[in-house]
């Protein structure tokens, strides 16, 4: 039965009001209508009307038929053939800078640059054969839009994480934070972050620290502390390359930066012979630890090769303590009135030498002259006199130990140890 004319013109008019199917699916981004929310008309991108603040009336706005609101859609989409071509991502790289909603990708980069994601890789790694000035592009692109790579898609090109781990026994840090500033100071320019982890002598707890930078994939690991007491190596033999700082590895395998502590000890004691000192004492830590017994040894035998012989007799060997540089003082003292000049075997014990010296009226350096070991600045340059002293070239040991993991990450590891040598701070305590 033929349908009635009218509802057949109802029909078409319908139809008209849709958009077709393709254009409902191809241009989502654009839609022809809003719903407004406060009374559910709907409401063109450019309004059919709009309110008169001053007078409340309405006036009529341009209208844009469904046509034409499609067209305008395939513009702004780029799939317009009468206008410039542009892609979805260089489309939703602009979104996204215009919002500011989220932080640059690669493909942004890519996207304003005008070439692949792949080529904008090559180019920001220095890989691959690529045009000078398209390589220029990118790198242009890339500092316009303040693109940073994402270090866990960096690490996943590369098989790296970009992290070594720096595991030390040094609870307050005296010894360790230098060694960290200076490994910093290597690889940095690498763009390599460093991983501090504190085991305060505990081996447990070591193992512990080992497990985590291990999972978590870090490229290498430094390990040092607060002596210089040859270590034994990390239990089970890290499968990432390892480096010892300060105090060397008992395995000869291994690669050991540490200071030069007999030559420290050697320069010390020149020193105080060129400023004229001829009864010199030595006052030092514990018998078993390394470092006491090294400086002891080479300042001794720099006194032999000068003809002279240890004020006292004897290494006087104590605790690494102002308490035990105050007693040591008034031994040398007793045991030979005519001492001119004291070495101590660090800054702390040297505080308390001083100290005692100053007590018992003897003038730091007209009567006796004074040096320290380890430069540790906040004793040595606020001493009473400031305090001369021999400095571990810490921050150095830690650049250099840097530098032989990053060999070691490169395949070119070398085993043994290597030393640093000291250098001698002068201050007002051993010059007159």
């Amino acid at each position: 039965m033929p349908e009635p004319e009218a509802a057949r013109g109802r029909e078409r008019t319908s139809a008209a009001r849709r958009p077709a199917l393709d254009d409902r699916e191809s241009y989502p981004a654009a839609p022809v209508a809003q719903e407004r929310a406060g009374d559910g008309t709907e409401n063109a991108e450019n309004p059919i009307t709009a309110r008169d603040a001053g007078n409340g009336s309405a006036t009529a706005a341009p209208t844009e038929d469904r046509s034409g609101a499609a067209s305008r859609a395939r513009r702004e989409l780029g799939t317009d053939s009468s206008a410039q071509p542009q892609s979805a991502s260089a489309l939703a790289s602009r979104a996204r800078r215009e919002s500011g909603s989220a932080p640059p990708t690669l493909g942004d980069v890519a996207a304003l640059a005008g070439v692949t994601v792949g080529t904008a890789s090559k180019a920001l790694n220095n890989r691959g054969r690529l045009r000078p000035e398209t390589r220029q592009r990118v790198l242009e692109a890339a500092e316009q839009l303040n693109f940073q790579p994402n270090p866990l898609a960096r690490g996943l090109l590369a098989g790296r994480s970009w992290t070594v781990g720096l595991l030390t026994t040094d609870s307050i840090g005296r010894f360790s934070i230098p060694v960290l500033l200076g490994a910093e100071d290597a690889l940095g320019p690498e763009q390599i972050s460093v991983l501090l982890c504190d085991s305060r002598g505990d081996v447990i707890r070591e193992q512990q620290h080992l497990r985590n930078l291990l999972a978590r994939r870090i490229d290498g690991i430094i390990v040092t502390g607060r002596r210089t007491d040859p270590r034994p190596p990390l239990a089970g033999r890290p499968s990432v390359p390892t480096v010892y700082a300060l105090g060397p590895s008992t395995d000869p395998r291994d690669t050991s930066v540490v200071p030069d502590e007999a030559g420290g000890a050697r320069m010390a004691v020149a020193h105080l012979i060129d400023s004229g000192r001829t009864r010199i004492a030595h006052v030092t830590g514990p018998a078993h630890h390394a470092a006491a017994v090294v400086r002891a040894e080479n300042a001794r035998q720099r006194l032999i090769e000068s003809d002279l012989e240890l004020s006292g007799g004897r290494i006087y060997h104590g605790e690494w303590t102002e308490l035990w540089g105050r007693h040591a003082a008034g031994l040398i003292l007793r045991a030979d009135p005519d001492c001119d000049a004291i070495f101590c075997g660090n800054d702390l014990i040297a505080r308390g030498v001083a100290d005692a010296l100053r007590e018992a009226g003897v003038r730091t350096p007209e009567d006796v002259a004074l040096v320290g070991y380890d430069n540790w600045e906040l004793i040595a340059a606020a001493g009473r006199p400031p305090l001369t002293t021999v400095d571990l070239n810490l921050a150095e040991i830690g650049r250099i130990a840097a530098l032989r993991l990053l060999d070691a990450i490169g395949g070119r590891q070398a085993a043994g140890v290597e030393t640093v040598p000291c250098r001698l701070v002068v201050r007002e305590s051993s010059v007159m």
